[in-house]
């Protein structure tokens, strides 16, 4: 618990939002959504990063691209257990 007359920690929230949509930050998404589409398989396929209005960050997805891809991940979370190639 803070004491009374503690620190006062003012957020730059224009940094955070910078290198939230910074090129750098943008590739390594897209490289990490590419190598889950990769080790999910055929049938799954990784968008391209995008810029989220409001919220200032950048946001990738992997979905489905057949009705095969759709019925193996409702059945066996395919996308789950591929999350792990998008580590380091």
């Amino acid at each position: 618990m803070a004491a009374r007359g503690g620190v006062k920690i003012r957020w730059n929230m224009a940094g955070f939002r910078e290198i939230r949509t910074s090129e750098r930050v943008l590739r390594e998404l897209d490289e990490r959504a590419q190598r889950i589409a990769e080790d999910a398989g055929a049938g799954f396929e990784a968008q391209t990063p995008e810029i989220t209005g409001g919220r200032g960050r950048g946001r990738v997805a992997v979905v489905t691209t057949t009705i095969d891809a759709a019925l193996d991940q409702a059945r066996n979370h395919t996308l789950e257990r591929a999350l792990g190639a998008g580590r380091g």
